[in-house]
């Protein structure tokens, strides 16, 4: 059963993502890009200092009103910064070569400017219901495009793609590390994440800030240093993987050998259909943590949505990617996140399959808690917060069987419904990007940019 759905639905991607999105998500990268004169090169100081002015383990504590703009970019980050650094990469650079991490850099580069107008629309059409400020494509569909249909659809799509397939994705991977690190059954892992997961849940925004803002920094310095480490051991070789990445842009078989058989088009589809999973930039689902930040000026979050594609594509999953390509893991055989296992592995010995599982662990889990907050959020606007708990039980029992299936299919799933939510988001986004660019232009003649 397994294998014939996984045919059907590799048979729809290669229709959604080898032609249509790579052209949707670009191309709208590329107007937002010279639409704002460049605003992730001209303002990228400016960005990194509103990111980390409110900087703090322990800072405000975030409740009804909204979260500080660095609790939003945590919690952006938490979502971003997941399975897609770790096995996402590998997965690309096993199905597409090391050329695709250069797609990866050119969809993340025009995708901070794509993230750069969520964010602006999510605090521009942003709303306070029961009492409590939410925000979001939906929104900004509903009350900016006027159209009820775009908003309920792009609700319904991201429920199903981030809320119960994507968690899915984070629970497999977590599942499948932890039985390669310790020889754990992947269902018992599973159960674990589902009690944890609920705990936070039920504790609603704040618990949620409160999560992420303490544990995205200290996770992510845990893992860039380690893959810094490895990649200084390799020596020559990592000089060689950015060669390796560049070539194979354009030549993958270059790389690979001539028996691969790697076209550039699959080098081109794997890097971005995975640096959109890595990132989320056009997405629609990190605006949800952007639109509930505490500033004085939609711009000033929009800046901050900058910085978190920064960090996530250019960052940390080039740690991952240049540990792989310069250890050469990703000609092992193995697929998913025991390609970054068996590359931490060669560099660190069996303390490298421990690391990943470790690092995977903050990362995916992480991004759980990012995803149903995300997804919660539209939960909300469809069905009201009376539907909030039986909504909690579903993400937990498909957090459960996530660990128990075929990698393959859990990313090939989520690949599809991440393509199904981009299209009325992508709508909503060019159809308002005069707001986009009035707002820019405005903070700019009055000093805030």
């Amino acid at each position: 059963m397994n294998g014939g759905l996984l045919e059907i639905v590799q048979a729809i991607n290669g229709i959604l993502w080898g032609k249509v999105l790579i052209f949707v998500l670009v191309g709208c990268g590329i107007f937002f890009t010279f639409n704002l004169r460049g605003i992730q090169i001209r303002k990228f100081g400016t960005a990194f200092k509103q990111a980390f002015g409110g900087f703090s383990l322990s800072g405000e504590k975030a409740g009804k009103d909204g979260m500080t703009s660095f609790q939003s970019l945590a919690t952006a980050i938490a979502a971003q910064v997941g399975t897609g650094n770790l096995a996402g990469a590998a997965t690309a650079i096993v199905s597409g070569g090391p050329g695709a991490i250069f797609w990866m850099w050119i969809s993340a580069f025009f995708g901070m400017a794509t993230i750069f107008a969520e964010a602006v629309l999510a605090q521009t059409f942003k709303k306070e219901v029961n009492g409590q400020i939410t925000g979001g494509p939906a929104y900004y569909l509903r009350y900016g495009m006027n159209s009820k249909f775009l908003s309920s659809f792009f609700a319904v799509s991201i429920i199903i793609a981030l809320g119960f397939i994507g968690n899915m994705v984070q629970a497999n991977s977590i599942g499948s590390a932890f039985e390669a690190a310790f020889h754990i059954n992947p269902l018992i892992i599973g159960i674990i994440l589902a009690i944890i997961a609920g705990f936070i849940f039920i504790g609603g925004i704040g618990r949620i800030a409160s999560f992420t803002e303490k544990l995205v920094p200290i996770m992510a310095a845990f893992y860039i240093v380690g893959g810094i480490v490895i990649l200084f051991i390799m020596g020559a070789k990592t000089g060689d993987a950015f060669r390796q990445i560049f070539v194979g842009a354009f030549n993958p078989n270059a790389v690979l050998g001539g028996a691969a058989g790697v076209a550039v088009k699959d080098t081109i589809r794997y890097g971005v259909a995975r640096g959109l999973f890595s990132n989320e930039a056009g997405m629609g689902s990190t605006p949800h943590a952007h639109a509930v930040a505490k500033v004085d000026d939609p711009t000033q979050q929009g800046l901050v949505a900058i910085v978190g594609v920064f960090i996530d594509t250019f960052i940390v999953l080039n740690v991952t990617a240049l540990v792989i390509i310069a250890t050469g893991a990703n000609v092992s055989g193995l697929s998913g996140i025991a390609v970054t296992q068996k590359a931490f592995e060669i560099g660190f010995g069996s303390l490298g399959i421990i690391f990943v599982a470790i690092a995977l662990l903050f990362f995916a889990f992480s991004t759980i808690i990012g995803w149903y907050f995300f997804a919660e959020a539209n939960v909300t606007y469809l069905f009201g917060e009376k539907s909030l708990n039986i909504f909690r039980v579903i993400v937990l029992i498909f957090i459960v069987l996530g660990t128990t299936l075929k990698v393959d299919l859990v990313w090939e799933l989520a690949d599809m419904f991440n393509a199904i939510m981009v299209i009325p988001n992508v709508i909503g986004l060019v159809g308002l990007s005069k707001l986009v660019k009035k707002a820019m232009i405005s903070a700019e003649e009055r000093h805030i940019l």
